[in-house]
């Protein structure tokens, strides 16, 4: 439907922009979705959907089909600080698991999930440039369709969900806030025959981690994180480094020099930053608002629960039960009152330094302790804030 209009135009179709495309088109909106990729296709992804995320999905009719795609589901979470492991449940009682799915698998559903909802989704289409009006409000996009002509396309909202490098927020200067370096490089890849029986696992050493989770097809995704100040030494020998970190944990370099390694290594760094994620006619969700390093794995829960905000502020918005400018900062306000707890555990952590003395002790307190254990995991996956785990299991052991 060239130059008809839309009400919405998202721009980016992976985690973040199908669902607030999905979202809106079963509002009754007119949506159009773009994304230069075709689907399926692969993306760097920490591949985990914790429980709120794994919630995010049931609550749009999608859980069943992640299932059905026999990705396994992860029912422990277990940190490995080589003198003891505390292991617990990553969810609650409603959501106890979480899933590593592939991005080839995840993405195409969610896209495949946009579409049936009435969103028209244009793959293979790459943007040039955000349209605005003469006060400076976007009114919409640029852009062409593998060789076709080059299109502009207008909507009411243009709503940018296309990563950390947003062509959006580049457009509109998006400014930032909360700044923090890169912390971090990992890589990762796939291997068969490294059975996790529904298992995260995740081995800290003093400026070392490495972890592993499965993941769809019999694979197991293993991936090693550096400080970012030896990027430059990772990236020289990947290889060497990424198999040097499993002989800190011998137990574990056992099982994956029995396994086949299936894929190529893929890494990368990322910045930590957040984004004013809304202006005149435009809107940022996913990483193009908000991004943090990838330690803990929130992005993909992230995205879904930002494309929720999101999508409830348009809905707002559009229908005019709530002026513009006010319910888009109110979903400003939840998206940071969410993620700046989780944003700051993850830079803290992300560094790889060695563990404090009171954290030693914190852990050594709590081993064995099936609920404080418990607690510990659902820190991790994003269900229980630190302020509340420390408020509970944090004072002075009395031993």
């Amino acid at each position: 439907m060239p130059g008809t209009g839309y009400d919405v135009i998202v721009v980016g179709a992976r985690c973040a922009g199908s669902p607030t495309a999905m979202l809106l088109a079963r509002a009754g909106y007119r949506v159009l979705v773009v994304d230069r990729a075709t689907f399926p296709s692969d993306t760097l992804s920490t591949h985990l959907v914790h429980p709120p995320g794994v919630g995010a999905l049931r609550r749009w009719g999608l859980l069943d089909r992640l299932k059905a795609t026999g990705c396994p589901p992860i029912h422990t979470y277990a940190f490995d600080f080589d003198d003891l492991v505390i292991a617990g449940s990553p969810g609650t009682a409603d959501e106890p698991v979480a899933y590593g799915p592939r991005r080839i698998v995840l993405d195409r559903l969610l896209v495949d999930a946009a579409a049936e909802a009435g969103a028209e989704v244009r793959e293979r289409f790459a943007v040039s440039e955000i349209v605005f009006d003469g006060s400076g409000r976007a009114i919409g996009i640029r852009g062409r369709e593998s060789d076709g002509p080059a299109v502009t396309e207008r909507a009411r909202v243009v709503v940018g969900a296309d990563g950390l490098r947003s062509v959006v927020a580049r457009a509109v200067e998006a400014q930032r806030y909360n700044e923090k370096p890169r912390l971090m490089v990992g890589y990762y890849s796939y291997y068969s025959g490294l059975d996790m029986e529904g298992v995260f696992r995740a081995h800290s050493r003093p400026y070392r981690a490495f972890g592993a989770w499965p993941t769809n097809d019999g694979l197991t995704l293993v991936g090693g994180c550096w400080p970012f100040a030896e990027f430059a030494a990772v990236k020289h020998d990947v290889d060497a480094h990424y198999l040097g970190n499993f002989d800190l944990a011998p137990a574990f370099a056992e099982r994956i020099r029995a396994a086949r390694r299936e894929a190529r290594l893929v890494g990368t760094a990322l910045p930590n930053f957040f984004r004013t994620p809304f202006g005149p006619g435009w809107a940022l969700v996913g990483d193009a608002g908000y991004c943090k390093d990838f330690f803990t794995a929130q992005g993909i829960s992230d995205a879904f629960l930002s494309a929720e905000w999101c999508a409830q502020a348009l809905d707002d918005a559009l229908s005019g039960r709530r002026p513009y400018a006010a319910t888009m900062a109110g979903y400003q306000a939840v998206r940071d009152a969410h993620a700046l707890p989780v944003y700051e555990f993850t830079a803290d952590t992300a560094t790889l330094d060695p563990p404090s003395a009171q954290f030693k002790q914190l852990l050594a307190d709590i081993d064995g302790n099936v609920r404080a254990m418990n607690a510990f995991a659902q820190v991790n996956s994003g269900v229980l804030p630190m302020g509340a785990f420390m408020a509970e299991w944090g004072a002075p052991s009395t031993a």
